[in-house]
């Protein structure tokens, strides 16, 4: 089973995350890993309204996208984070 370390993590999360593992009678871990599993199941999020969300999308993006094409990509901002972290 893998490891997963959170740097910076915010006080006032961990504490909300205390809280509701307490409330479920979990540990803070095992809270994390059920929100995390109930979060990435669900359906894929809209971003938040704005002018790009709302601006239409190029047709062949639009079919390219829906054929699945931008999924499973690596974020940027991961690769971005190795480098960093890697210093």
């Amino acid at each position: 089973m893998s490891t997963l370390v959170i740097k910076s993590f915010p006080d006032e999360l961990h504490a909300k995350l205390k809280e509701a593992a307490a409330e479920d009678r979990r540990s803070v871990t095992q809270q994390a890993i059920v929100l995390l599993e109930q979060s990435l199941n669900s359906a894929k999020p809209t971003p938040p309204k704005g002018y790009w969300r709302d601006l239409p999308m190029i047709p062949e993006f639009a079919e390219a996208d829906e054929r699945g094409a931008f999924s499973g990509g690596v974020d940027s901002t991961a690769i971005i984070s190795e480098e960093r972290d890697a210093r």
